[in-house]
C-alpha cells in the first residue's frame, strides 16, 4: 500500500483536513467547469442566431418572439425589455431625457447579463491561485508529522525518511492537479465571456439607437 492511501492512513487531523479541502476544491472546480462549458456554448450559439433573427423581424413584436425562441440563456431579452420599458410618471427617471433613460436602463440590464455570464469565474480564480499553497501546506505538515513519528521511534535512516516524505509530497502534486484545470478553464472562459460581452454591448448600443427618438411601432 502506498501513495495517497498510505498518506491518509498515517496523516493526522490536519493532514486529512487538507486532503479533504483539496478534494472539495477539485470537485467544485470540475462541476463549475462542466456547467460553464455547457452554458457558455449555449450563450454563444444563442447570440449568433438570435441577434440576426431580431433585426430581420418586421417589427418589435416579431423581434421579441424571435428572441424568446432563440435566447435560451436569457441574455438578450433583458436588454430588449430595458429598451422598450417606459419610465414611471413623476419620478426622477421620467424627468430625464429619453436618451438618458435608455442609457441608464440598458446599462443596468447589461450589467446584470454580464454578471450572469461571469458567475463562477471568481471561484475558479480562487481555486487556481490557492490550491497549490494548500497542497504545499499539506506536504510541509505531512513531512513534519512524519519526522516526529520517526524521531519518536528512536531510529532515523534514509529509507524510513524517504517513504513518509515521498507520501507527503503527494499533497503538492494534488494541489497542482486541482489548480491547473481551474486556471486553464478561467482563461478560456474569460475569452468566451469577453466575446459574448462584445456582442451584447453592440446589441445594447443598436437598441439604444432604435429606441432613443420614439418607441418603434410594435
Amino acid at each position: 500500500m502506498g501513495g495517497f492511501a498510505e498518506y491518509w492512513l498515517t496523516a493526522d487531523t490536519v493532514g486529512r483536513t487538507v486532503a479533504l479541502l483539496l478534494l472539495t476544491m477539485s470537485v467544485s472546480a470540475w462541476v463549475l467547469i462542466l456547467w460553464k462549458s455547457w452554458g457558455l456554448r449555449r450563450a454563444s450559439q444563442d447570440i449568433a442566431r438570435a441577434i440576426p433573427a431580431f433585426w430581420a423581424a418586421e417589427n418589435i413584436a416579431a423581434g421579441r418572439s424571435a428572441l424568446q425562441a432563440l435566447d435560451r440563456e436569457d441574455l438578450l431579452q433583458p436588454l430588449l425589455q430595458a429598451a422598450s420599458a417606459e419610465a414611471r410618471a413623476q419620478t426622477l427617471e421620467a424627468a430625464a431625457a429619453r436618451e438618458s433613460q435608455l442609457t441608464r436602463r440598458l446599462r443596468d440590464a447589461l450589467h446584470g447579463v454580464l454578471a450572469q455570464l461571469q458567475f463562477g469565474q471568481v471561484l475558479l480564480a480562487t481555486i487556481g491561485s490557492t490550491a497549490p499553497f494548500v497542497g504545499l501546506f499539506g506536504t510541509v505538515w505531512g513531512i513534519y508529522h512524519a519526522l516526529l513519528s520517526i524521531s519518536a521511534a528512536g531510529t532515523i535512516t534514509i529509507d524510513k525518511v524517504s517513504g513518509p516524505v515521498g507520501e507527503a509530497l503527494i499533497m503538492t502534486a494534488a494541489g497542482l492537479a486541482v489548480a491547473i484545470p481551474a486556471v486553464l478553464a478561467y482563461n478560456i472562459f474569460g475569452k468566451r465571456v469577453a466575446n459574448c460581452e462584445a456582442e451584447l454591448e453592440g446589441f445594447a448600443h443598436d437598441l439604444r439607437e432604435l429606441f432613443k427618438t420614439a418607441p418603434p411601432t410594435p
